[in-house]
């Protein structure tokens, strides 16, 4: 943990990152008074806490996953209110729907949280926006320069050329992803005449969030639809949470389905293989190692503070090149690996081309799937 004083604007307490003018904490991951949430993940937003803030879009997904009755105030993108002296303000981060980082304004300071993010824009939710600021507190999931994304169009021309394939030859494809942000990216990008869309029971509440903030995807059916026949169903994209691999509910689909995960941990060796699936999709709602410091650099920031992922080798290459980076030790997880609660790998040494090492610890996903 870095050292702070109590001039920083946001320390890092046992609690989470705690704003000591303000009295609030960001992302808090035990229960606190008054809590601002960067995005609905569940390793980002708790149960327990008194009040909650966040951006207006982010309700649907609390409300569902924290209980219909938390006291939750919300606020729009780039709207801006005044808590002891502080001003605060909600900026897009581009991860999920409502997906937000947090700007605090005080004593001549600017600080941003970033939450998680991503920088390339994916149609399901506002993209991010780099935000001018003094302090910069940036994730680092994927904080090692392996990691580099396709383009979102070549990345679904894989995506419905593998579907496409193996509907013509009579097997349903069966994709495995995160249900709440990926899933929906995944349906808002595939090609559904190819064939119809089955979802799992834990992603279906989620789309009809999308759906209800305006956000275009195609129809979808539960496997258990009398719209569809065997025929239909060899023909099928099924979209499911990785924690119904092996289940009785993937029986369903026959012993001939094909298999995919979807993650931005299938560019390094050996994930797919680990997963037991016949095809991985790189596809990360996180920014990528040129994301991360385009976004760094887009905020002209020259303090960073660095939380979950590759935290060492990002503070390194940031001191490297000129700026004051220090680690923030949080207790945030991986919503990208879709363990469904599990401990799943990390970026290991074994893992990775010679002369690139890990920061050698395991990421917990943050999201327990019903």
């Amino acid at each position: 943990m870095s050292s702070s004083t109590q001039k920083d604007l946001v320390i890092a307490r046992p609690e989470g990152l705690y704003c000591p003018p303000g009295d609030f904490y960001i992302d808090p991951w035990r229960p606190v008074d008054r809590a601002v949430i960067t995005h609905a993940h569940s390793d980002h937003a708790r149960i327990g806490n008194t009040h909650y803030l966040a951006q207006r879009l982010s309700a649907g997904t609390l409300r569902q996953r924290l209980g219909a009755d938390i006291t939750l105030q919300t606020l729009d993108y780039c709207e801006t209110i005044e808590h002891h002296g502080v001003r605060l303000s909600l900026h897009p981060a581009g991860h999920v729907l409502g997906s937000a980082q947090v700007r605090l304004e005080h004593g001549g300071q600017v600080w941003v949280a970033s939450g998680d993010y991503k920088t390339e824009a994916d149609g399901t939710c506002a993209p991010f926006e780099p935000v001018r600021c003094d302090t910069f507190i940036t994730e680092s999931t994927f904080g090692l320069p392996i990691y580099r994304w396709p383009a979102q169009p070549a990345l679904f021309d894989e995506i419905n050329a593998w579907w496409r394939r193996n509907a013509l030859e009579g097997r349903t494809s069966v994709i495995l992803c995160y249900a709440f942000g990926k899933a929906q990216r995944v349906l808002s990008g595939v090609d559904a005449s190819i064939g119809p869309i089955v979802v799992h029971g834990a992603v279906e509440p989620l789309n009809a969030v999308y759906r209800a903030a305006g956000v275009a995807l195609p129809p979808t059916y539960r496997v258990t639809d009398t719209a569809l026949d065997k025929a239909a169903l060899k023909r099928a994209l099924v979209i499911a949470p990785p924690s119904a691999q092996g289940t009785p509910w993937m029986k369903r689909f026959g012993a001939d389905a094909v298999d995919a995960f979807a993650s931005g941990w299938m560019q390094v060796r050996g994930r797919r293989r680990r997963r037991g699936v016949d095809r991985g999709f790189v596809m990360s709602d996180h920014a990528d190692w040129p994301g991360l410091l385009s976004a760094i650099a887009g905020t002209g920031a020259q303090h960073v503070r660095v939380t979950h992922g590759s935290v060492p080798v990002l503070v390194r290459w940031l001191n490297e090149h000129g700026l004051d980076a220090q680690a923030f030790e949080t207790e945030y997880g991986d919503d990208d690996a879709g363990g469904g609660g599990a401990a799943v790998e990390g970026a290991v040494e074994g893992d990775l081309p010679s002369g690139v090492v890990g920061d050698g610890k395991d990421d917990v996903e943050g999201e327990s799937t019903p």
